[in-house]
């Protein structure tokens, strides 16, 4: 059997969760977001004319290694909120991405958009820490979510208050996303199993998506024309990372990518 560049994020992903879950308990988790304020819903954003932005704070990741030094992950959110994005993205995966659950609680602080917990979600108790440390979305990627996994997931993200996006990027899984009956489908052009991009994944994709989701479409942006193209193929949302991080103003930068989606 093959192992894929998915399994071997999983194997330190789970490693990690089991590091976590024996020293904060369950228990503690659920305190604590007993104690949190309601989710941000972020349909109506999502669903409003034009284009909306999913912006990124990643430092790295396992097909381009570091992309950018972020001391500050919640000064670089303000940015992206002040520019217009309609939510924030916060890789939380740590060994391959650089990212920490600070990261997020950081973020959740500093703006009043929607926040994304981006991290290989495989447990319950991943979404109990999404909803503790301020996550209003939470990434459920068909791949690594076999048999009634993804459904028992799904059912509890949203019982949590959480938005899931369910992320897809075959016609199989895109099947079991509508199903699911999932809200927000987001169809990734790069497969988790070799990392490699294809754009015209989405615009295969995107006509079959389930009636009334919001589409998101994720990977692949170099620039503002690849937003403005996956908007002509039917995207609702892009979901926007490396170009941000790296474009040295992510304020105007994320502007700009909404401006030329309008034209």
């Amino acid at each position: 059997m093959t192992v894929t560049v998915l399994d071997g994020i999983l194997l330190g992903v789970r490693e990690d969760l089991a590091q976590r879950q024996s020293e904060v308990p369950l228990a503690e988790v659920k305190a604590r977001v007993a104690d949190a304020p309601p989710a941000l819903d972020p349909l109506p954003a999502f669903r409003s004319p034009g284009v909306s932005i999913i912006a990124e704070v990643k430092r790295k990741s396992p097909s381009k290694g570091e992309l950018a030094v972020i001391p500050d992950p919640a000064a670089l959110a303000a940015d992206y909120a002040q520019g217009g994005a309609a939510a924030i993205s916060v890789l939380t995966e740590q060994r391959r991405f650089g990212g920490s659950l600070d990261d997020l609680a950081a973020v959740r602080a500093q703006v009043d958009v929607p926040v994304l917990r981006k991290d290989f979600i495989v447990t319950p108790y991943q979404l109990w820490e999404a909803r503790a440390w301020g996550a209003d979305l939470a990434l459920l990627m068909v791949v690594s979510l076999p048999g009634g996994l993804l459904e028992d997931l799904h059912g509890l993200a949203c019982e949590l208050g959480l938005t899931p996006l369910v992320e897809v990027h075959t016609e199989d899984e895109l099947a079991r996303a509508a199903e699911l009956g999932a809200e927000v489908v987001g169809v990734n052009a790069r497969d988790l199993t070799t990392l490699e991009v294809d754009r015209a994944v989405f615009r295969k994709l995107a006509p079959h998506l389930p009636e009334g989701a919001v589409k998101v479409a994720e990977s692949g942006v170099t620039g503002p024309e690849d937003v403005a193209e996956y908007h002509g193929w039917g995207a609702d949302v892009v979901l926007v990372g490396e170009a941000l991080v790296r474009s040295g103003d992510p304020r105007s930068s994320v502007r700009e990518f909404i401006r030329q989606a309008r034209r």
